[in-house]
């Protein structure tokens, strides 16, 4: 009888128009239906509709890069309902809803959880080859850099296998242990990044202790959608890097749609403001696929992604003396890096019931590759590759299979929430011939539920569980000394969170959360040279998993003119693992060790963003993080990233005869001197950067131009970034123009 009634479902069909705030039609913005996962883009009238939608209650968001996003929510009962739109002429950089923070749509101002979006107008301009480097922009984020190729997004001061990184809701499992192995993605493929500050392991699991990265794509054409296209040209002058970005997308009639998209980048060596950072060029291409089918109730994506690159990696210890009378020889360690996902994907809709079916596997392949001989464990002695060759040191494989299936449901006006089941299937080949860990197999499940009460009108209620068991085996490996291991771990996870809303525009925020790491191999495993690192790195296989409690408490302020956020948060870690170094050597290098301590981590983070008249916007925007060990080992936790401060103003208009919109925005940057410092960090002074941002759309015949020209360390100044890894050998990079084309075809 269920099922029947279900079958049942009416069908509404929903038309509508986006204009500004001057009542013109808005032409080709998209417009969303989020939980149907369906988009469609507006016409010369402005207009859209979607057809055979199931009656229930959806979230329809339009988004036009040169004008704030807006989202309505629907309770679709009749057979058509009719929708006007409007958008801002500033675009905010918050979105109006989130999708990562409750699994489902949920509005940003009124999540318990303290989420951050990266719209897609701050995706297009800050989309280099660093997922990392990208969302640094957003409050409490920072970049854990390798000059200006590879990065790590750091949520409140933790990094690495604590921040959990998601291509549309699937976990990307890679090496994020080592400081060279980013997220592998590019986000200028990406429509909005979504960014969850503190523990989600009750929607997550393991590894979301400190934050959750989504990196989120556009949705594919609706039906018979026409064949249409876009390409993009850049290049930026500090490195020489020259990149391009190109999409073509359609539907064959009512039913399937499609998508394929790609990006290439080459650069040279950076350079500072005293000389050029020899042997830090990089290459890399990415490729996203998508079709889908579209039934009345139903739906199914299939998508595949490739990411693939070679970075030049600075030698650990520095560069190398150029020789007499001649320039700097271009040599040092290489990494590798070629990553391929197939991703299929199921939606679902029944009035007040929604199911999402996902599955992914995922194949990340990892080199090494060194000019330089260190014998490994337990050799004395090893061959040299030949004068300009290098050879491979470590070569790494893992295989990931991950399902989730998870449902979105509402009673009545006052509950809704999400259920769940997640599984992983996880296997490493260690291939040598320096086996820094083994090979092993590791398999997880879990099952989850988060509720959201509204009480009235003025509080909403966030109730969460989650159990999760992993089991690992470790093969037997003479190198690392290894026999045949396994381990198996539980975890328990609870969040909670109130959001009480004193009027429509102010709403006060307080959220607990839990959270959990299990132990990566090299946590437990490592017994080798790392040569990229210039360390020899030994694990300890006692121990045990991080646990974390997280509380925020916050307030918001939006009107029309005005956007505030301000949140402090203490989350204590226990069992928190991390490198420290020794007195000891081996293989000629000095030995870091994985051990554990428990720590805490304080903090806060706010934004302010005032709509001063209508063509000037500006923000103020301040982050902190104090990082302690507690007990036996106290003092300053390692890396903790120093206090930020960004003021910057942006003039805009979308009123001008000779342009779509045009804009101009200026932002200063300071980052103080990091004074409480962990034996194994470098100090380094603070540092004022002066970023430039101009864009510039016009319409040539039925195309429209878009051009960026920007300017990052404006007045080229010559510092070094705390969180960079070639803080101690060479200044980060000097005076950078970016020069950007794009258009639709």
């Amino acid at each position: 009888m269920l099922l029947a009634a279900l079958a049942l479902t009416a069908q509404v069909t929903i038309t509508g128009h986006v204009v500004d705030r001057t009542g013109q039609p808005v032409a080709g913005a998209t417009v969303t239906l989020v939980e149907a996962r369906q988009a469609v883009t507006t016409r010369a009238d402005g207009s859209f509709s979607f057809s055979s939608v199931p009656s229930g209650t959806y979230t329809l968001v339009a988004r036009r890069i040169g004008y704030a996003p807006v989202a309505r929510q629907l309770n679709l009962i009749q057979s058509t309902a009719d929708v006007s739109l409007t958008v801002g002429d500033v675009p905010f950089r918050a979105e109006p809803i989130t999708v990562t923070s409750m699994r489902g749509a949920v509005e940003t101002f009124l999540s318990p959880m303290p989420v951050s979006v990266l719209s897609a107008e701050r995706v297009h301009r800050e989309a280099g080859i660093s997922l990392a480097k990208s969302v640094s922009a957003l409050p409490g984020v920072r970049d854990v850099s390798t000059g200006l190729q590879i990065g790590k997004p750091m949520v409140r001061g933790l990094y690495g296998p604590r921040v959990l990184v998601l291509h549309d809701g699937s976990r990307l499992e890679d090496y994020s242990w080592s400081e060279e192995d980013g997220p592998s993605i590019d986000a200028r493929l990406a429509e909005r990044v979504e960014v969850i500050r503190g523990p989600a392991s009750v929607l997550y699991g393991s590894d979301a202790l400190s934050g959750v990265v989504n990196v989120l794509p556009e949705e594919l054409p609706g039906p018979r959608a026409p064949l249409r296209g876009a390409i993009e040209a850049y290049t930026q002058t500090n490195n020489i890097e020259l990149g391009s970005a190109a999409k073509l997308e359609g539907a064959l009639g009512d039913r399937l749609s499609w998508r394929v998209a790609g990006t290439g980048r080459f650069a040279g060596s950076y350079r500072t403001p005293v000389g050029e950072v020899a042997h830090t060029g990089f290459l890399s291409a990415n490729v996203d696929g998508a079709g889908a089918y579209r039934g009345d109730n139903h739906s199914a994506t299939l998508r595949f992604s490739h990411y693939g690159g070679e970075f030049k990696l600075l030698e650990a210890n520095g560069p190398p003396a150029p020789p007499a009378g001649g320039a700097q020889t271009e040599e040092g360690p290489e990494r590798v890096l070629l990553d391929d996902r197939v991703q299929i994907a199921g939606n679902h809709l029944w009035s007040g019931f929604h199911l999402e079916t996902r599955a992914q596997f995922q194949r990340h392949a990892l080199q090494e590759k060194s000019d330089e001989c260190v014998p490994p464990p337990g050799q004395t002695t090893c061959t040299p590759p030949p004068p300009g060759q290098e050879a491979v040191a470590l070569d790494l494989l893992l295989n990931t299979a991950t399902a989730d299936v998870v449902g979105h449901h509402t009673l009545g006006s006052r509950v809704r929430g999400t259920v769940g089941l997640s599984g992983m299937l996880q296997s490493n080949d260690s291939r040598g011939p320096i086996f820094l860990v083994p090979g092993a197999t590791i398999n997880s499940g879990a099952l989850f539920a988060m509720e959201e009460i509204s009480v009235g009108d003025r509080m909403r209620i966030l109730l969460g569980g989650r159990g999760d068991t992993r089991h690992l085996s470790a093969d037997a490996n003479t190198q690392l000394q290894l026999q045949d291991d396994s381990r198996s771990w539980t975890s328990s996870t609870a969040h909670a969170g109130v959001v009480l809303s004193a009027t429509s525009a102010f709403a006060f925020v307080a959220d607990v959360g839990m959270g959990w790491r299990a132990p990566t191999l090299f946590d437990l495993y490592a017994n080798g040279p790392h040569l990229a690192e210039a360390r020899f790195e030994v694990g300890d296989r006692t121990l045990e998993p991080e646990r974390a409690l997280n509380t925020d408490v916050g307030v918001r302020w939006a009107t029309g003119r005005v956007r505030a956020d301000v949140t402090g948060f203490v989350n204590t870690v226990n069992d928190f693992i991390y490198l420290t170094p020794t007195a000891q050597t081996q293989n000629g290098l000095q030995v870091f060790r994985h051990v554990q301590s428990d720590a805490r981590l304080t903090g806060a983070e706010g934004l302010i963003e005032v709509n001063v008249t209508d063509p000037l916007t500006v923000r103020l925007q301040h982050d902190f993080v104090r990082g302690e060990k507690r007990g036996s080992a106290s003092g300053p936790l390692p890396l903790m990233p120093p206090p930020r401060t960004v003021l910057g103003g942006q003039l805009r208009s979308t009123r001008l005869r000779w342009a779509r919109y045009a804009s101009l925005g200026l932002e200063a940057e300071r980052v103080e001197k990091q004074t409480r410092l962990d034996p194994n960090d470098f100090p380094t002074e603070g540092y004022t950067l002066i970023n430039v941002d101009t864009e510039i759309e016009r319409a040539v015949g039925r195309r429209a131009f878009r051009f960026d020209f920007d300017v990052r360390n404006a007045s080229n100044r010559n510092y070094r970034d705390f969180l960079s890894r070639y803080k101690q050998f060479a200044p980060s990079p000097g005076i950078n123009f970016i020069l950007r084309l794009s258009t639709e075809l």
